[in-house]
């Protein structure tokens, strides 16, 4: 499988994704003829070879002919629909357009329908957008992977006036996705980049193992003191890759916490979306037995997890290991039982079937509700999932 690996080093921009891609290989008139299908004008496209502090780069620009009127959403989609994209094309360019609307209508006490599109009528936004899911598609690339973004820091000039670094429709965008910033006096990421690279994104964190194919640089406008440009690896994934992502590890020692208030206390972590929460048995400093609680989580969730443990237990600190993860590629399916319908989860590794594991809480409700052991309940579905599934080949 193909893949590509952004690394944001320095941000990220629709028109840097664009040139790297380009500077991977992609040709700019392929590029142009998709993109004629949009049936849009006043606009020339062009490539050109640049330095960015020592390293060639290609800077994607466009040049407005025409000047047109302010975009909505709806004219957005509207002129998507009526395209000739394919299919693919057209629902990822609306997913990305229609994340956009929603968190600037958000930071404006505004409906998304209102939110316009100002630059050139929204031209840029488009070009950028569908001409970088055009060139993921014309370069065969089956999945995104993106290392952390870089954000800069200060201010910038927005319609609104002067505007902290990140903009609050990029930091809106931003939620979930680990970023960084090292002091560089520049909006590094804007919300049309990493719009896209999260409707793109498996994951984000550590580059994925791969053959190494190509390299492309998409550079930025402006000379900063490190090298303002995008880097794209694209290579083929190693056989029987994993997903992978980045957890981080949470660790007290207690020797004063009732059993009570850690069984509540973890409780609620989980409810509050840790991945695992366990307790195990140690002996502190001058032989006092006590009780290591440990929280596993995803970055997005470590604040409120950390809150939560503060709040509820009686400790001074927790450690953090930041940790990579590799996993079995998972879904859920539901199935029909003679007890009723179970939620399962199918595990995968290069699409063979590598775990069947029906839902405890639906089996438990089903179990509690008719009065029968769990064990049948769990064997069921695991049976009838491995009939749902038997037209594939598993392990």
């Amino acid at each position: 499988m193909k893949i590509a690996y952004f690394d944001c080093f320095s941000g990220v921009s629709g028109d840097m994704i664009l040139g790297a891609l380009i500077d991977a290989g992609l040709e700019l008139r392929e590029l142009e003829a998709e993109l004629d299908k949009l049936k849009l004008s006043g606009y020339k496209l062009s490539a050109e070879k640049v330095i960015r502090a020592g390293i060639s780069g290609t800077k994607f620009s466009m040049e407005i002919t025409e000047q047109s009127g302010e975009r909505r959403l709806k004219d957005i989609t509207q002129l998507i629909d009526q395209s000739s994209l394919d299919s693919d094309i057209k629902t990822l360019g609306k997913r990305v357009f229609q994340e956009l609307a929603t968190v600037e209508a958000e930071i404006h006490g505004k409906d998304a329908a209102e939110i316009h599109f100002h630059e050139a009528g929204g031209l840029d936004s488009i070009i950028d957008v569908i001409g970088s899911l055009v060139a993921i598609k014309k370069l065969g690339i089956e999945a995104v992977y993106v290392s952390k973004i870089h954000l800069g820091t200060g201010f910038v000039q927005c319609r609104h006036g002067m505007l902290p670094v990140p903009a609050p429709a990029t930091l809106a965008l931003l939620k979930g996705v680990p970023i960084r910033s090292q002091g560089i006096e520049a909006e590094l990421a804007t919300p049309t980049g990493v719009s896209l690279l999260r409707t793109l994104a498996r994951s984000f964190g550590t580059m994925p193992e791969m053959r190494l194919e190509k390299v492309g640089y998409g550079a930025g406008s402006r000379e900063l003191e490190i090298p303002n440009l995008l880097r794209v690896y694209i290579g083929e994934a190693d056989e029987g890759e994993y997903e992978r992502d980045e957890v981080i590890l949470m660790e007290t020692n207690l020797d004063d916490t009732s059993p009570e208030l850690l069984a509540h206390a973890s409780e609620v972590l989980l409810k509050q979306g840790a991945l695992d929460v366990f307790m195990t048995p140690i002996f502190m400093k001058k032989n006092r037995p006590g009780t290591m609680l440990s929280v596993l989580t995803t970055p997005d969730k470590l604040d409120m997890l950390l809150a939560t443990i503060f709040n509820e237990i009686a400790t001074l600190g927790v450690r953090l290991h930041h940790l990579e993860r590799r996993k079995l590629s998972r879904e859920v399916i539901s199935v029909e039982t003679r007890f009723g319908e179970i939620k399962v989860k199918i595990g995968r590794l290069e699409n063979k079937v590598k775990a069947i594991s029906p839902e405890y809480e639906s089996c438990r409700e089903i179990a509690l509700k008719l009065g029968i052991p769990l064990k049948e309940v769990y064997d069921e579905a695991k049976e009838m999932a491995r009939k749902a599934l038997s037209g594939e080949k598993s392990t």
